[in-house]
């Protein structure tokens, strides 16, 4: 059972008796058998040298090999394939292969793929030696996954030949096991041990190696009964190896001999079912079947109170079995839950289980350290962990921090600490801020070291060097790397003085080093420099505090008035009144000049934003000339040449939605000139004036113009069923029955109702309603696949007078450390060239190569890794390549963030030119400019011809009559009248 149970561990994470295929089924079968058969053979090795030469072992047929079984069995359950020598083609391509990643190495040791793929290809060349120095200096940098232990191990037993090899496979599994807790590697270290019992102390040694499998997962659920299984098969065969020499021995002997063996296994079953485990049933019965005297009552209740226990576990294990890998969402569930019954075995080991799949996760191994910290406190678990996270996850500066305070909190040796520390700094960090705060966590640990009770120490002057070093370090290695030293503030330095100033009195080294950050472009900061006067305020003197302000005032550019308010407080309070009069002087002084200064930039800002708003005036006026000049030179009512509603779709307003053009045509086709009738006299065919319409035959137009429009018709209480489609061709025929097989695959579609222009031009844009919300929501998936050359973009059905700032953006705009933005590329380079650039430095989960509305590529991309590491390695091997003579840059995925554009109103400063209120209105800028003058003030000063109903029509440069038209008095007005 117990062999069964063993083979069964060795499968991944499902039910633990489920039903594999027939042939696996056989070669369980077959294992079990040659396990079993292993395992009381050594046993009854072992008794035959315990007890002595009365039990003849000819008889029972065991040889001198038997302790050597294991090795062979354990070896015949490698990986398939014996090693085939072939001195090919292919041999010499592996050996080039084999110096290429050694050479890759050498260059970056923490490149943990170069690493596997070496090791693999040592193995297939049997280079035997080398293959162990590749793992060894893997494992020294890296933890080893289960499968890559166990093919370490598998290679070192089969090659394991006298009892000094045998150690060494006992180091190996010591090392392994620390690792990650792997059921199926204390198995095997349990199964292996067993071979040695024949040696001197082997008994206790295998049952050591149980002892400590059982602490270590003995509690897993799942895969825990193997190990329980196993030790209680190993002491049966004990008893059983005995039976045969039991006439031989004295009862005396043989009751403590049998009696105590017998007691271990009770032991073995009653723990095991006081534990909630799967397939408790059938261990209940077998122990009912294996006891000779009734199971006692305790045993009952506490194998009853574990079967309760482990109801309330199923729902949390089955989540797990029907759940993929790496299953991170359910093992937080499982957390919490633990963390609520407060068992610290338990809570331990699924943290453990959860880290197995997800020992790449940060925020996993900082929520377990911090539960080590806080709660269980002890020194090897709690340094083992810390160990061990920055061991999977070197990148994250949070947990190097973590693990030195660790290493403080449980007295490690300085220098032990100092080493650690130095290891952090070659991680090789991701963002130049992460080495100011490995440096700060180094310093202030430091500084705790220092007794400043004593006016010179070796503790302080290991302080002030590293203080010394820290800012070299970011001066030079880490500017030169990330172009920024990662503390423009100058956080270091500003501690540095704190403790200059308070910790050692010493106020002249705490000048220098204000005066040193004050060098670094932070003299025009407020707050840097009331920082440097509180210091002096608390340890210095009230000169070199009013000195320090008479700078600010100077200096400081953003916020000068709060600088001079405090320069103006210490001088009432403590100055004389020649201190008094010179502070005000400055103060007046800098103040006007910021003034001047700000006014000038506001004048600056205004012109620049009246510059930009005649622009925008002046193409507005050309379009419209445009478009009158278009509509004058053909009939009225014809249809208007494709090219011109591209125009007017995609021009300068290409990022409007449809129905927002539309609006803009209308209005611009009211407000603009329209082919006017000749007139009597004559003058139209020699000015070619554009005759004006009054508003009320404006209105009436736009109304048959509205009533034209075609209807669509739309329920707005479907819209969570319903997704807005926009971005399609125009040229696209039959939209509907093209969009219906795209749509279709996300669920059942109601209805698809394309929109269409008067004339029954398909506007690129349409609706699709589907009969559940679940469909809809898939369809969003389709956003930016490209239909017909283009991308379609499909966003959610919402009503934008309700939801006015409503906008869809499917991608993060935050900082993703495992993603990549790659700038630079040639346009003709393919997704698919990039992704196998990208894959040969980690797994790509996902590539986006950015495009225009059009599908014209940007030469921008973006990759997704599986992790942070593999992201950081990417940044570092990519950056500058070459790719079809494009020098690209990459980089972490950060985007800045946007700036929302600031309304017209609240650009204009005090010190900025006025506008007229009617050039703008109630709600801003509008749409149609039209001039709410009467027409007696709208006429033009100069002599110029004029049409018989209106003013000519005005030069594209010239300025709105409202703004030249001279203010008139009440009086001005009557005489007007009068004149009339």
């Amino acid at each position: 059972m117990a062999t069964v149970a063993a083979t069964s561990a060795s499968e991944p994470e499902t039910e633990p008796r489920g039903g594999p295929k027939a042939e696996e089924e056989e070669d369980e079968v077959k294992a079990a058998k040659t396990r079993r058969k292993v395992l009381s053979r050594a046993v009854a090795t072992a008794t035959y040298k315990t007890m002595g030469p009365a039990w003849n072992r000819q008889e029972e047929g065991v040889s001198d090999s038997d302790g050597e079984e294991y090795a062979e069995a354990s070896s015949a359950e490698s990986s398939p394939g014996e090693y085939e020598w072939e001195y090919d083609e292919e041999e010499e391509k592996n050996q080039l292969e084999i110096e290429r990643l050694e050479e890759q190495l050498s260059i970056n040791i923490y490149d943990y793929n170069c690493h596997v793929d070496l090791i693999r290809l040592l193995r297939l060349e049997g280079e035997l030696t080398k293959v162990r120095m590749a793992r060894q200096k893997m494992s020294e940098i890296f933890p080893l996954t289960e499968e890559l232990w166990l093919e370490w191990l598998h290679d070192e037993i089969s090659m394991a030949m006298d009892g000094l090899d045998r150690e060494h496979v006992y180091e190996l599994f010591e090392k392994a096991v620390k690792d990650y807790i792997c059921p199926n590697i204390w198995l095997e270290y349990g199964q292996y041990s067993v071979g040695g019992i024949g040696q001197k102390g082997g008994l206790e040694k295998v049952r050591s190696v149980f002892e400590r499998a059982l602490s270590s997962v003995g509690l897993h659920m799942t895969k825990g009964l193997a190990i329980w299984e196993a030790y209680r098969e190993f002491e049966s065969a004990i008893v059983e190896a005995a039976r045969p020499i039991a006439d031989f021995l004295s009862p005396f002997d043989r009751e403590q001999t049998f009696d105590s063996q017998l007691e271990k296994i009770h032991s073995l079953f009653r723990r095991q079912l006081a534990i909630p485990l799967y397939d408790m049933e059938a261990t209940f019965a077998e122990y009912e079947e294996w006891s000779d005297n009734p199971v006692p009552e305790s045993v009952i209740q506490n194998y009853s109170k574990a079967l309760k226990q482990l109801e309330k576990y199923k729902p949390y294990e089955d989540a797990l079995l029907q759940a993929e890998a790496p299953r991170l969402a359910e093992y937080q569930a499982y957390i919490d839950f633990e963390m609520k019954t407060g068992d610290p075995a338990r809570i331990q080991l699924i943290f453990e289980r959860a880290l197995v799949e997800n020992c790449l996760v940060p925020d996993l191994w900082i929520r377990y350290s911090q539960y080590l910290d806080r709660q269980l406190k002890v020194k090897d678990l709690v340094l083992s962990v810390h160990s061990r996270a920055v061991r999977n996850c070197p990148w994250t500066v949070a947990l190097w921090s973590r693990y030195l305070m660790a290493m403080e909190r449980h007295g490690v040796d300085h220098g032990e600490i100092s080493v650690t520390f130095e290891k952090a700094l070659n991680a090789g960090f991701i963002q130049a801020t992460d080495y100011v705060e490995i440096w700060q966590a180094y310093l202030d640990y430091l500084r705790r070291r220092v007794d400043f009770g004593q006016d010179s120490s070796k503790e302080l002057e290991e302080l002030r060097s590293a203080f010394t070093r820290a800012l070299e370090y970011l001066q030079q290695e880490v500017e030169e790397r990330f172009n920024e030293s990662g503390d423009p503030s100058c956080v270091i330095m500003q501690n540095w003085a704190r403790i200059e100033a308070r910790l050692c009195n010493n106020m002249q080294k705490a000048r220098e080093l204000w005066d040193n950050i004050m060098t670094k472009g932070n003299a025009k900061y407020a707050n840097m420099w009331l920082e440097y006067y509180n210091l002096e305020r608390a340890h210095g003197d009230t000169q070199h505090c009013r000195k320090a302000l008479h700078r600010a005032v100077q200096c400081t550019s953003d916020y000068p008035e709060h600088v001079c308010e405090v320069l103006l407080t210490m001088e009432r309070t403590e100055g004389t009144l020649e201190d008094w009069d010179t502070a005000v002087q400055k103060t007046e002084t800098r103040l006007a000049r910021v003034k001047e200064q700000r006014m000038k930039a506001a004048e600056k800002e205004a012109a620049l934003v009246q510059q930009e708003e005649e622009k925008a005036e002046q193409r507005k006026r050309a379009r419209a000339e445009k478009k009158a000049l278009k509509k004058k030179k053909k009939p009225r009512g014809a249809d208007r040449p494709r090219e011109e509603e591209d125009e007017q779709e995609w021009g300068d307003d290409d990022g409007e939605q449809p129905a927002k053009r539309r609006r803009l045509e209308n209005s611009v086709a009211l407000a603009g000139a329209a082919p006017g009738t000749e007139e009597d006299t004559g003058l139209a065919e020699k000015h070619a004036a554009v005759d004006v319409e009054t508003p009320s035959k404006q209105k009436e137009k736009a109304a048959a113009l509205k009533r034209d429009m075609p209807k669509v018709p739309h329920d707005s209480s479907k819209d969570s069923i319903t997704v807005f489609v926009s971005n399609l061709p125009y040229s696209m025929g039959e939209p509907e029955v093209k969009l219906r097989p795209l749509f279709e695959a996300c669920g059942e579609v109601a209805e698809i109702r394309p929109i269409f222009s008067n004339r029954g031009d398909f506007r690129g844009y349409c609706y699709v309603e589907f009969k559940d919300e679940k469909s809809a929501l898939q369809a969003l998936e389709l956003d930016r696949k490209s239909v017909e050359g283009r991308p379609m973009f499909v966003s959610p059905c919402v009503d934008k007078s309700k939801n006015p700032d409503f906008k869809v953006f499917r991608y993060s705009t935050a900082l993703e450390k495992h993603k990549l933005f790659i700038s630079g590329l040639p346009f003709s380079c393919t997704k698919e060239e990039l992704e196998d650039i990208c894959k040969a430095h980690g797994t790509v989960k996902d590539l986006r190569l950015v495009t225009n509305r059009a599908g014209k590529p940007k030469g921008l991309a973006y990759v997704e890794y599986e992790n942070e590491s593999q992201a950081s390695q990417a940044v570092m091997k990519m950056d500058g390549m070459t790719i079809k003579e494009n020098v690209i840059k990459v980089a972490i995925s950060n985007p800045p963030q946007r700036k929302v554009p600031e309304k017209p109103e609240s650009r204009k400063t005090a010190g900025s030119p006025m506008v007229p209120r009617q050039m703008y209105g109630a709600r801003g800028k509008g749409r149609t400019q039209l001039s709410l003058l009467p027409r007696a003030l709208q006429r033009p000063t100069s002599a110029s011809g004029q049409a018989e109903n209106g003013p000519a029509p005005h030069p594209a440069g010239a300025t709105s009559t409202a703004c030249e038209a001279p203010k008139m008095s009440n009086a001005d007005f009557a005489k007007l009248l009068l004149r009339k």
